[in-house]
């Protein structure tokens, strides 16, 4: 059986474009207080209104107000902003010349479960999203992966059916849920092996 002909890549960006590291954050969000930083991560992935934040149906001052009446502290909203944009690290993982590479040969998109104040810093820092003309996020679309709403938009997005576009990500389950709507889905590990399992699809890396 002939291997699809891939139109469209599909990226993840937290830990797949972006290194991730939370700990810096809850380090300043748990200054002063009596919680350590896995605490302070614990609570706010278990907090009922995560959802809320990640999928947009909160502000970015009430979120902030929200987390600063759960876990406490006094930092102001431009303090607040600066610690939680601290979790993304200035150096991307994938090289832009990997990325222009595959631009020329596919239609590139991004799909990430985030919120508009990490997008709004990174998308200002990261030379690297003018290779991503459709960019799909949570906050957004107001679905969250696993759920199928979103990986349907990134499709609509890049008008390609399902099997026809790759969709890339750390977490095997959200890979896995594309590879249920027919894409197919792909676990990152680092860009080494990334590069190595493109190129068993087929995929033109230059």
């Amino acid at each position: 059986m002939p291997s699809p002909k891939f139109r469209a890549i599909i990226f993840d960006i937290g830990r797949v474009l972006i290194k991730v590291d939370v700990n810096r954050t809850m380090a300043g969000l748990s200054t002063g207080l009596k919680l350590t930083p896995q605490e302070a991560w614990s609570a706010i992935e278990k907090d009922p209104l995560w959802p809320d934040w990640q999928e947009g149906r909160m502000a970015p001052q009430d979120w902030h107000l929200h987390l600063t009446k759960r876990l406490g502290g006094s930092l102001t909203f431009e303090q607040f902003t600066e610690v939680w944009n601290s979790a993304l690290s200035p150096e991307p993982i994938q090289s832009e010349r990997f990325l222009e590479g595959l631009s020329k040969s596919y239609r590139l998109a991004l799909l990430s479960n985030t919120d508009s104040i990490h997008m709004s810093f990174a998308e200002a820092r990261f030379p690297f999203f003018r290779f991503f003309p459709t960019r799909i996020y949570s906050y957004r679309v107001g679905a969250s992966k696993p759920d199928p709403i979103i990986y349907r938009e990134a499709l609509r997005a890049c008008k390609v059916p399902a099997e026809e576009a790759i969709y890339i990500d750390d977490v095997f389950a959200y890979a896995e849920a594309a590879d249920r709507l027919g894409m197919t889905g792909v676990v990152f590990q680092n860009p080494e092996q990334l590069q190595t399992d493109l190129r068993h699809l087929g995929v033109r890396l230059d």
